[in-house]
């Protein structure tokens, strides 16, 4: 059986113990590895009529080549946010301009069906998040036997509690903050965390949560600026060290505002987010009369190696992707449900992006977290 891996869209700690794990189970099985670099842009890059292309984006994969790769973060098979169905006119490959027409995106998903046929795939284990999966679920529509493993440090992908690279990501941001305390409170300042969250705000919520920030903003609830700067000028004068700490989601929006935005939509249709953390800081220095610190913890959050969660997470989700593949299955997400190793149907990836239970999970007059029942819920709450 011959299997291809592939990784999408933002790296995270963990893909490279994920791919490892899935080598080692799937040649202990007589199996072969293809690694597609750079996630779908791989396949979107291969000319089968040039053996150079397929050399440059593909590699062989067997238990000696992937045996130090897991002591290190990333991927090392490169990542891109590359969508073979939505193909910027710029973006289209040189070999492949014939085929086209117009400035309009284009689907070349009959292109990255002839590289599979070409390569000799039989299943494809791609790893990403809503976005890298989507277009697994494309594949899965058209007859590729598809194993998805679920990735993101937002922790918003539907039909499963947990993706690689949520523990790391939380563990980075309470570390950060409780390092930024000495500094935040020898100067008696305001310190605004900004971290990694579009549509979800749980990072944020629960990074602020388990290291006891003062107030966290989320993406799901816009905040009115005034009523914050009241908030954290009491919090300050209640720390004994008269100090706050406020964490904020990227994707958080003042009242009234929009999304901080920047550059051109990628193939999925997202332009870059970053930049609400420091207009925030300002709107506070400007409110209360107040030094701030602002920090964007940002790419720092999925930098380095995971911590043992995300190891275990990545090796045993890797090691039941490998198990159904080998087993013919097919169309099938592999999750963790209810503390159980499970998977579930790939289709559960176009039910959106998964949120967080402000009802259940966050105090909406507050700007803090606020957890009112711990029963019943997952091991990271969301």
């Amino acid at each position: 059986m011959r299997v291809a891996i592939l990784t999408g869209g933002g790296d995270v700690p963990g893909l490279n113990p994920c791919i490892k794990a899935a080598v080692n189970r799937i040649a202990d099985s007589g199996g072969e590895v293809v690694g597609i670099r750079r996630g779908w842009g791989g396949l979107l890059h291969c000319n089968p009529d040039d053996p150079a292309t397929l050399d440059a984006n593909t590699l062989a994969l067997d238990p000696g080549v992937v045996r130090t790769i897991d002591r290190s973060g990333g991927t090392f098979l490169h990542t891109s946010r590359t969508n073979p169905g939505r193909v910027a006119d710029a973006e289209v490959p040189d070999f492949l301009r014939g085929q086209v027409s117009g400035d309009r995106p284009h689907d070349l998903t009959p292109h990255v069906m002839r590289v599979l046929d070409v390569l000799g795939i039989d299943a494809l284990l791609p790893i990403g998040g809503d976005d890298t999966l989507s277009y697994g679920l494309r594949m899965h529509t058209e007859g590729v036997p598809v194993i998805a493993i679920p990735k993101t440090m937002d922790n918003d992908v539907h039909g499963t509690d947990y993706c690689i690279g949520f523990s790391t990501a939380v563990s980075r941001g309470v570390e950060f903050i409780h390092n930024l305390r000495t500094s935040t409170g020898s100067h008696e300042r305001i310190a605004v965390v900004e971290l990694f969250g579009r549509y979800s705000g749980e990072t944020s919520l629960v990074t602020a949560y388990l290291a006891g920030a003062d107030r966290a903003l989320i993406s799901e609830i816009p905040f009115d600026i005034d009523l914050l700067g009241e908030m954290v000028q009491k919090d300050k004068a209640d720390n004994p060290s008269n100090y706050a700490m406020i964490t904020i989601s990227e994707g958080a929006t003042i009242d009234g505002g929009e999304l901080h935005l920047s550059g051109d939509a990628d193939a999925y249709g997202h332009r870059k987010l970053g930049g609400i953390g420091r207009t925030t800081g300002d709107l506070l220095a400007e409110k209360t009369g107040h030094g701030i610190i602002l920090q964007e913890v940002a790419y720092l959050m999925r930098s380095g190696r995971p911590d043992s969660l995300d190891l275990m997470v990545a090796t045993n989700y890797a090691v039941m992707a490998a198990d159904l593949a080998l087993e013919g299955s097919s169309g099938r997400m592999v999750a963790l449900r209810s503390g159980t190793y499970t998977n579930v149907p790939i289709s559960v990836t176009g039910d959106g992006v998964k949120r967080v239970d402000v009802d259940e999970l966050y105090d909406i007059s507050q700007y803090r977290p606020k957890v009112r029942h711990v029963g019943g819920k997952p091991m990271f709450l969301y």
